[in-house]
């Protein structure tokens, strides 16, 4: 049950949402934004971006260098440029970071939301579970024992810059999500400083990543946020798989990891061609790709709903 809009509206105002886009992971924006407003959220989302603002934003106002867009009663997205040369998804700690210092310096908390992700449940739930460590969910990949060798490489090359880490994990987080009570924001900073030593260890921050997996950061940012944890001071408040709609039972978000985003795949082909059925997440994106901001005109969502459809009726019988 979504409560009532005083209720949103006293729960919210002490927190604030982020994300980071380029190019086409605007329409993830639009559905992620969608999917929040629809849970309860009211209050402002940071969406910092490299390109052109999406054609959905109409009504820009601007903003201490900012593009605000009004999107519905108690919500708005202020977008934020970029500059960065990295890619952005190792960029979050620093975006975090800058918007607690400069945007948003008196917010309780703030939450990351990688831009091909919604949500599933009751906004307010994000604001308890923040206060009972740092917020994370499980990868899909989620399981590293604590004597895995990248875990030893870690410890190994983080000890020769003075960080110890000396709290044990067999489980591995996903960096699509991360929420912070303000007392934990040097877990940020902290994640900043390991991200400089992974630089210095001659990886590339501009890619992605992945490449050998047997790399010591292979992951890039999603390493690193798992070293964060290894070596914090802050408590962490780790949800399962099913914290990300990964195995099914979940009911908090839907994430649609991988290169095949919901808004860029050919659902009834797919399934034909090799076998790829509809996902949970990629079913939770076209439900929230309409209100309260329009992302494609009627005709196409209709489309693509039926497509959906389709491709989980052929699934069934192929």
């Amino acid at each position: 049950m979504v409560p009532s809009d005083s209720t949103m509206t006293q729960a919210t105002s002490k927190a604030v949402v982020c994300t980071l886009f380029e190019r086409d992971y605007h329409y993830g924006v639009g559905a992620l934004v969608n999917s929040l407003y629809g849970r309860g959220f009211r209050g402002t989302i940071f969406a910092g971006y490299r390109g052109p603002l999406p054609h959905w934003a109409s009504s820009i106002s601007q903003k201490d260098g900012t593009s605000e867009f009004n999107f519905a009663p108690g919500g708005r997205i202020r977008f934020i440029p970029v500059s960065t040369r990295s890619h952005l998804t190792n960029h979050k700690q620093d975006f975090m970071l800058h918007l607690w210092g400069k945007h948003c310096p008196d917010v309780e908390a703030m939450f990351y939301f990688d831009p091909d992700i919604t949500i599933k449940c009751r906004w307010s739930f994000f604001l308890e579970w923040v206060t009972a460590g740092v917020a994370l969910c499980q990868d899909v990949n989620g399981w590293m024992a604590d004597g895995h060798p990248k875990r030893w490489a870690w410890r190994q090359l983080l000890a020769s810059q003075g960080i110890y880490l000396h709290n044990k994990f067999d489980v591995y987080f996903n960096c699509g999500f991360l929420g912070l009570h303000v007392s934990q924001k040097s877990f940020l900073q902290l994640w900043r400083k390991i991200m400089a030593v992974i630089q210095q260890s001659g990886t590339d921050l501009d890619s992605l990543g992945v490449g050998d997996h047997t790399s010591p950061f292979a992951g890039r940012d999603q390493d690193a946020l798992n070293i964060v944890c290894m070596a914090t001071e802050h408590r962490v408040s780790p949800l399962g798989q099913d914290g990300m709609d990964f195995q099914w039972g979940g009911h908090i978000m839907s994430h649609a990891i991988g290169p095949r985003k919901p808004w860029r795949r050919r659902f009834a082909w797919e399934c034909i061609w090799d076998g790829h059925k509809p996902s949970l997440a990629d079913k939770a994106f076209w439900r929230h790709t309409q209100k309260p901001i329009r992302l494609y005109t009627p005709a196409h969502r209709t489309f693509r709903e039926l497509d959906v459809r389709l491709a989980s009726l052929l699934a069934r019988i192929l």
